[in-house]
């Protein structure tokens, strides 16, 4: 189930008004050029050559899957949970990821990615 990422599909996918919910920032993140931002933070970060997707749950216009990478020797596992409208824009994206050392490598990558994409 591994899946690339492709930011000229990502943005087809992605309804104006999406929202990301982050596993460490506290508020959502609102608008697509905001979503967009943090999930190609995201894919620069995780997808790493170790990502892949382990599981796949979907339930009319929700979906639940599972996904494993491998960060500096440090092993993530996490979901994303997507939402999607009746045009088949995603309109909600939350990720949560496990245990508690992978947070805090995510944390610290997504950070530095974030940061050099605004310099």
């Amino acid at each position: 189930m591994d899946r690339g990422g492709d930011s000229a599909l990502l943005s087809d996918l992605l309804a104006e008004d999406a929202v990301f919910h982050s596993p460490v920032v506290h508020t959502p993140q609102a608008g697509k050029t905001t979503v967009m931002a943090y999930l190609g933070a995201a894919s620069q970060t995780l997808g790493n050559g170790s990502f892949r997707y382990t599981r796949e749950l979907v339930d009319g216009d929700h979906a639940c899957l599972e996904f494993v990478t491998e960060m500096d020797g440090v092993m993530v596992n996490g979901i994303d949970l997507i939402t999607w409208n009746s045009d088949g824009k995603i309109i909600d994206f939350k990720v949560m990821v496990r245990p508690l050392k992978a947070m805090n490598k995510v944390w610290e990558a997504m950070a530095a990615q974030l940061q050099s994409t605004k310099a």
